[in-house]
């Protein structure tokens, strides 16, 4: 693992700081009180604390929303968030680390596309990927060269060391915002990806897909309100023109996944017409903490 990365890492059961296993044992991050942590030969580490109440995505969610997302369907998300940490690593900094190497995390990374992408626009960022999906963490540990993965609960305390991340990427993913906080850079910057009311709107009904709830927007500002503040928030959106199959590799990688009856789909995919054109609409705020 990068040195960089690791040395911002610490021990979910006692946070202590990690460093890699020797005297004869390879493959493993262990802290001073010996705690240990085993990489996966896919090259992600496991750093949670006791037995996560979740698996995350599924190999086939995965799987999906990789194919999707290399086809540049959301490139407008990558744009976006590369844009937005571009401008808050360029923000002066209160901390001299946070100047030699800005650590990048992607909370809820997936695949890791998106921190890929912010890893190209900051060459001197390192970034690392949390999950708790094993099938995504295999496909982020290899996102980006300057990346790294590990497998974690967001809901749990990070294993990150206090004020130790220049940009926290939040991309259609939990939020927890007390650790987000503890982790940030008091110079940091949050960046909270979450779809818009017409995001996919086309879709909704033909296909009895899950509905953006209206008032998700004003729920996720007062979920982190009390840890941070709004700097700015925009709406990006653009038009998809989607085959069939596209359209089932959409539905596949998100949340629908979990509730569509499999045949159903499959009947109202077949009643569609090529091209399917479909809106993306999501709001990426960007917010610093308190």
């Amino acid at each position: 693992m990068d040195p960089r990365i690791l040395d911002r890492l610490r021990c979910p059961v006692c946070g202590e700081p990690l460093a890699e296993a020797t005297a004869g044992t390879t493959g493993a991050l262990r802290c001073p009180r010996r705690h240990s942590f085993d990489i996966a030969r896919q090259g992600y580490v496991n750093l949670l604390a006791g037995r996560a109440p979740h698996v995350g995505d599924s190999a086939e969610m995965v799987a999906a929303r990789a194919d999707f997302l290399a086809a540049g369907h959301y490139d407008l998300i990558s744009a976006a968030l590369s844009a937005a940490a571009t401008e808050a690593v360029g923000r002066p900094r209160a901390m001299p680390d946070f100047e030699a190497y800005p650590l990048v995390v992607d909370a809820g990374a997936g695949t890791g596309r998106y921190l890929g992408a912010v890893l190209a626009a900051l060459p001197d960022a390192v970034g690392l990927a949390l999950d708790v999906s094993k099938p995504a963490l295999r496909r982020a540990a290899r996102a980006h060269p300057r990346a790294a993965a590990a497998l974690a609960d967001t809901w749990q305390r990070l294993p990150l060391a206090d004020a130790s991340t220049a940009v926290l990427l939040n991309v259609f993913a939990p939020r927890n915002g007390p650790e987000f906080h503890r982790v940030l850079d008091p110079a940091g910057a949050l960046l909270v990806v979450t779809p818009d009311t017409d995001h996919l709107a086309e879709l909704v009904d033909v296909l009895d897909l899950l509905r953006v709830d209206p008032d998700k927007a004003d729920r996720v500002t007062a979920s982190l309100g009390g840890h941070f503040t709004l700097v700015s928030s925009t709406v990006h959106r653009a038009e998809m023109a989607l085959t069939r199959p596209e359209v089932a590799t959409l539905v596949g990688m998100g949340p629908s996944a979990w509730h569509t009856d499999p045949a159903a789909l499959a009947t109202r995919l077949a009643a569609l017409g090529e091209p399917v054109l479909v809106t993306v609409a999501v709001r990426l705020d960007v917010l610093r903490p308190r």
